[in-house]
């Protein structure tokens, strides 16, 4: 399933703000990056975590933040300006344009334009004519929360009904064919086990089911480790121990008993999360007290174990 889905050319990241999708956007993009393949994250958060995370500026130009990996801001200002540079002649008539009230007003009123050119950069970037960028570069996009990203990946629809076979029509329509060829394109979801994370994860499934972009892949993000049982517990209590003692013993095995019934609930989630979307669905182990570039680190790790469990013949994994 990961082989597949890094074999995209566009891999775009939505999920519930809080679930670590940013996080688990660059994780992906650094696996794709291991076998000497080049990768970009495309962050849509105007406030730019990833940037903060990897100590540099936002910038709508790809900043390398590690070996093979990029990082740019995705700005529907600037991408709409980048558009008009390469259909608009002459440097002082685009700085006219740039310039007047008109221009500013219909960036202004025009929120969905700006949307669609956010996407127009992500079609122009994964079609680029350089072929040696093209067979080696996977491009990541960390698309806004679910709610918008839901616009965003609506507006190429739209925006062929409402402009037919004009330039911005074809446009349009190009974009959404990208966004629906499964060879070059993934969504990938991000949940957790809480509740309002599974309630939005399922929704945004179904909402993209029925504009035919049904997610590649669930990503159960944070799942904590079962490291014991309850006998395991019951053994803890039953043991002999100084009067003393007792009452630290106790206090430690409610707080194991709390830890099995965060297990429980998480698995509960997992199972629902399989039926109600029929998605695959890959398990993201919790990892506690790290963040940013280590956490991203420790998460690009699992992810490749998960890649080459994926590469070795079954029988080659039952064996060892």
């Amino acid at each position: 399933m990961l082989n597949e889905i890094l074999a995209r050319r566009v891999l775009i990241v939505l999920g519930k703000g809080g679930v670590g999708k940013s996080t688990l956007s660059a994780a992906l993009a650094k696996v794709a990056t291991l076998s000497n393949a080049r990768a970009l994250i495309m962050e849509c958060d105007a406030r730019a975590p990833l940037a903060a995370t990897f100590g540099v500026k936002p910038s709508f130009t790809p900043t390398q933040v590690a070996h093979n990996l990029d990082l740019m801001t995705l700005d529907g200002r600037a991408a709409l300006e980048e558009y008009l540079r390469l259909v608009v002649p002459g440097r002082m008539l685009l700085k006219a344009i740039f310039s007047s009230r008109i221009y500013q007003f219909f960036v202004q009123a025009a929120p969905g334009l700006r949307e669609l050119m956010m996407l127009g950069k992500v079609f122009y970037d994964a079609g680029n004519d350089d072929a040696e960028v093209r067979t080696r570069r996977t491009i990541v996009v960390d698309a806004p929360a679910s709610g918008q990203a839901m616009s965003l990946l609506k507006m190429p629809t739209a925006a062929v009904s409402t402009f037919g076979d004009s330039v911005v029509g074809k446009e349009a329509r190009n974009i959404a064919r990208m966004l629906r060829e499964r060879r070059n394109c993934a969504i990938v979801q991000v949940t957790t086990a809480d509740s309002l994370s599974i309630s939005e994860t399922i929704e945004t499934h179904a909402e993209l089911s029925k504009i035919h972009l049904a997610p590649a892949a669930v990503l159960f993000n944070r799942m904590p480790p079962s490291e014991f049982t309850a006998d395991d517990i019951t053994a803890l209590t039953n043991r002999r121990t100084p009067r003393s003692r007792k009452k630290d013993l106790d206090h430690l095995a409610e707080l194991a008993k709390s830890e099995l019934t965060r297990v429980a609930e998480a698995r509960k989630a997992l199972a629902k999360i399989r039926t109600e979307t029929g998605a695959p669905v890959l398990e993201i182990p919790e990892h506690s007290g790290i963040s940013g570039i280590q956490l991203i680190d420790r998460l690009a790790a699992d992810l490749a174990r998960y890649r080459e469990n994926e590469t070795v013949p079954r029988a080659a994994r039952s064996s060892s």
